[in-house]
């Protein structure tokens, strides 16, 4: 199926790993030109000869702190000269990694969940907005997660800073259908991502079984699914790009859970 990305302009923020880092191996195998923002220059450097690797040879990567609004005003100013004011996709996938129950979290915690989880969006999407209108079609994917639609005690924060990501998405939708430009989010259940390997490693649990990580999630935060086995990135990127995609004509506000099922134990 030719996905229409031949030759389009994308950015993925939080690019240089994990469900960001799987999406922009999507676009690139897709023909796109392929920008990753992230925070580390290391990781971003290897995923830029990643990307390039899978079919985007001019593959760029941009180190930036996405807490700076005017560090992404830049990022986006930058981009737009590279690619004559034009910007087809844009991709948000910065996560907070803030655990811990409502009563234990410290006003510190709720600003970082927020901060990173939500707020990057934001600051993306507005810095990006004139990029977007400019070029003949364009599309917004926002990664929220399923644990919005089913709590964790442990993750009050996290939840919270996604479903603000959903709700934002939606009203984000509703002001550009007019312009047809595309809003759209993935929420992805348990997925082997670096700060799920983290944690795992953290309770001596090994990630490199997902069978038996899956087991785990249910037991500590209460998400199994209806498939015994926790997802990969790579199941997760192909679904974000068909929606970041040509292809994807007619779907808009949408929020489509990647979740093994869960959504419906």
């Amino acid at each position: 199926m030719d996905l229409g990305l031949a030759g389009a302009a994308a950015v993925v923020v939080g690019g240089s790993r994990g469900m960001g880092l799987a999406t922009a191996h999507c676009l690139a195998e897709e023909g796109a030109r392929v920008a990753i923002v992230g925070r580390d220059r290391t990781a971003v450097d290897a995923a830029v000869a990643q990307v390039a690797e899978k079919g985007s040879p001019d593959a760029v990567g941009i180190v930036a702190d996405v807490r700076d609004a005017e560090r992404v005003g830049t990022v986006f100013a930058e981009l737009g000269e590279r690619w004559d004011g034009e910007l087809n996709v844009l991709v948000n996938s910065v996560g907070p990694n803030v655990q811990g129950a409502f009563d234990i979290l410290t006003d510190d915690q709720w600003r970082d969940a927020v901060e990173d989880g939500a707020l990057s969006m934001v600051r993306c999407v507005r810095a990006a907005l004139p990029l977007l209108r400019r070029a003949a079609w364009a599309r917004i994917v926002n990664f929220s997660a399923q644990s919005t639609q089913r709590q964790s005690v442990s993750l009050a924060a996290y939840t919270a800073a996604k479903a603000m990501v959903t709700s934002a998405s939606k009203n984000l939708s509703l002001l550009l259908a007019p312009e047809e430009i595309l809003v759209n989010v993935v929420s992805p259940g348990t997925v082997v991502t670096p700060a799920l390997v983290e944690w795992a490693a953290s309770a001596g649990i090994d990630s490199a079984d997902p069978y038996r990580l899956m087991e785990a999630i249910g037991t500590h935060f209460g998400h199994p699914a209806q498939l015994p086995r926790a997802g990969l990135p790579a199941e997760i990127g192909p679904v974000a790009v068909f929606l970041a995609s040509r292809r994807n004509s007619y779907m808009t506000g949408a929020n489509v859970n990647v979740d093994g099922g869960s959504d419906f134990t």
